[in-house]
């Protein structure tokens, strides 16, 4: 499988995952302080939004790639 082949379906599945979802959630752990055996951290939810223009995108530079490359 070529590199352009792998990149323009990692784009596709990249792109439909983005549009179904919209986005995704991770958890950031920060620590604030450790007095001796005490350890106080805290856990901090964060969500990055995918714009449907940047989904669409990838989905549609992917299929460009496809195509583009049956024709060469």
């Amino acid at each position: 499988m070529s590199a352009t082949k792998l990149s323009a379906i990692i784009l596709i599945i990249a792109g439909t995952l983005g549009l179904a979802y919209g986005g995704f959630t991770y958890t950031q752990e920060t620590h604030e302080a450790n007095l001796g055996p005490i350890e106080f951290s805290v856990k901090e939810n964060k969500t990055v939004n995918v714009p449907v223009w940047l989904g669409g995108g990838a989905v549609l530079v992917g299929v460009v790639l496809l195509a583009g490359r049956r024709k060469a």
